[in-house]
């Protein structure tokens, strides 16, 4: 299944969002200020990245390594924004370009919590989608207005409700045992 250009948008645009707001939150957190215009530039780049990857369901192994590039770009949009001396960040030698252990604990922070929000998303998302389309199939199968009763057509099952390993795992098949034959 291929998302048409408005759903692609909107998914590029989550990501983006998401993608710039943990990195603010982490470059601050981090100790380095962000202005309004530069949290726009890197959400320009951010919607850049994200827009050709919104076309299908994506997984940790492609929004991980994304992601990874996107907050490092975001870091060095973030830091050279406020650097005193333009020489200074064409050198490479801008305070805050070569991020501290802190820093690199923020936006690694972010990465991963986003990368794995996105991807849970995702799943969700398309899951979703699969099943309201197969659930509109169903529907468009028994629409015409013959008597009787009517079956979806074969191949056209509702898929399975995809449950979170959190959610598995909280499945608990306690009780007493089963009653022996005796």
């Amino acid at each position: 299944m291929s998302a048409g250009l408005p759903l692609r948008l909107a998914r590029a645009a989550v990501f983006a969002v998401v993608c710039v707001l943990m990195g603010v939150v982490a470059h601050v957190v981090a100790g380095g200020p962000v202005a309004g215009r530069t949290a726009a530039v890197g959400l320009a780049v951010s919607m850049a990245a994200g827009l050709p990857i919104a076309g299908r369901e994506r997984g940790l192994r492609v929004i991980l390594p994304l992601l990874t590039a996107v907050q490092a770009v975001l870091h060095v949009i973030f830091s050279t924004a406020h650097a005193p001396d333009p020489v200074q960040v064409l050198t490479g030698h801008a305070h805050g370009l070569t991020p501290g252990f802190g820093m690199l604990l923020m936006h690694g922070w972010a990465v991963v919590m986003v990368a794995v929000w996105l991807a849970k998303g995702e799943a969700a998302l398309w899951g979703l989608l699969r099943r309201l389309g197969a659930r509109l199939v169903r529907l468009l199968a028994v629409w015409p207005a013959i008597p009787g009763p009517r079956r979806a057509p074969a191949g056209f099952a509702e898929p399975a409700v995809l449950r979170t390993a959190m959610l598995h795992r909280g499945i608990s098949e306690r009780g007493p045992p089963p009653a022996r034959a005796r």
